[in-house]
């Protein structure tokens, strides 16, 4: 048997069901299954016939005697559109057209379109020419200069031509070129009808100003509630955070009142501080709007009824002697002992991060909510401001 004569039976036939596909108007190219044929003209017939059959990334479908090619509207730029023969080292193998968003195989040094090669090695990881291991994220790569600069110099015909644009750029030109065509279909204008929205020009004739709008108040809407959960999730762990680290505070604050070594840990001071910042997180901030209405020596009674109201919020009973002790100005801090220091620091007490006491004229003023203040200005765990006026 002389070589080459199972494969000229096998092309004819081949080409054969290609005519009848041609004629059923199935998009298919046939230059690019004769340039298929000829790569593999001189091999065995099994090998032949298993690449007609394994001819992925047309889609070949061979249901009894009917052939079905499918060629993608991605696969490289037509032969035709050039105004130049275009050398057969620019063409893809794969799919018969001129080179395009080019990649090249790394040992063998053989060039296809992006899409193709990928859709190739999809189905086999092999070089589609001389049937080397190919692997598709280590072996492809940027083709060599010169080839890109072959390329871009080709003159090719605008995508529009159909539509009238008679413009011939060079290749490298053609999409800045696509952008500002006027015959481009899909050239995105302003819409002149009120609305001003940019709208691609084949689509004018139908653009509805009102319902594409109302599409856009109903995307931003989304937008906006989808914003307004994602604020309310950060603010409730905003607040977990704040909790927490008022815990570590008060934590730190019974150690270094207890004398408790560093690294020592003691389970009943943690729980206690566990417990301060539960009952502070249902407080309520104060707002003072006359700090001269302090009663810096309440009396006995006044501070019975204070009292019996942070005992009603809540307030730990290990806190609430406390708290009540610094209610007086004997136990407050040096810059609130006198109503000098008072008067001298007054412009101070705006810092202050407070607590109202529940339906009293009276606040409370936690050392571990308010370290920036100095050791001047807060005693330890806090300490109790009774007012006559002024407290909101």
């Amino acid at each position: 048997m002389r070589v080459g004569e199972p494969e000229g039976c096998l092309s004819k036939l081949i080409c054969c069901w290609i005519d009848r596909a041609v004629s059923t108007q199935l998009e298919f190219s046939k230059q690019s299954m004769v340039s298929y044929l000829f790569i593999y003209q001189f091999c065995p017939l099994f090998f032949l016939v298993q690449q007609a059959k394994n001819f992925y990334f047309y889609s070949l479908e061979l249901p009894g005697t009917h052939l079905v090619v499918r060629n993608s509207p991605e696969m490289g730029y037509e032969v035709t559109r050039f105004v130049e023969e275009v050398d057969e080292e620019l063409i893809c193998t794969i799919c018969g057209q001129v080179l395009e968003s080019t990649v090249q195989i790394r040992q063998c040094e053989h060039c296809f379109c992006s899409s193709c090669i990928n859709e190739w090695l999809r189905h086999q990881q092999v070089c589609p020419i001389d049937r080397n291991p190919v692997s598709p994220m280590d072996d492809l790569i940027q083709p060599p200069r010169i080839l890109k600069n072959l390329l871009s110099r080709l003159k090719i015909s605008c995508d529009n031509k159909e539509f009238g644009c008679t413009v011939v750029v060079k290749l490298d030109s053609l999409r800045s070129h696509l952008d500002e065509c006027q015959y481009n279909p899909k050239r995105p204008v302003a819409c002149d009808k009120g609305c001003g929205l940019i709208v691609p020009l084949d689509e004018v004739p139908q653009h509805n100003c009102i319902r594409e709008l109302h599409k856009l108040l109903k995307g931003e809407s989304e937008k906006a509630e989808e914003l307004s959960s994602k604020v309310d999730r950060l603010e409730l762990q905003l607040s977990e955070q704040h909790r927490e680290i008022l815990i570590l505070k008060e934590i730190v604050r019974s150690l270094r009142t207890s004398s408790v070594c560093a690294g020592v840990s003691n389970p009943d001071e943690t729980e206690k501080a566990i417990q301060t910042v539960r009952w502070l997180s249902t407080l309520k901030p104060a707002r003072v709007k006359r700090w001269g209405g302090m009663i810096s020596t309440p009396d006995a009674v006044l501070q019975a009824i204070i009292k019996r109201a942070l005992s009603d919020s809540g307030c730990p009973a290990f806190l609430l002697n406390e708290l009540m002790a610094n209610a007086h100005e004997r136990r407050w801090p040096s810059g609130l002992s006198t109503l000098e220091t008072r008067q001298l620091n007054r412009r101070r007490y705006e810092q202050y991060v407070t607590k109202r006491v529940p339906g009293k004229q009276a606040i409370v003023i936690m050392a571990s909510e308010n370290e920036h203040m100095g050791e001047s200005m807060i005693v330890s765990p806090g300490l109790v401001m009774i007012f006559a006026h002024g407290v909101e």
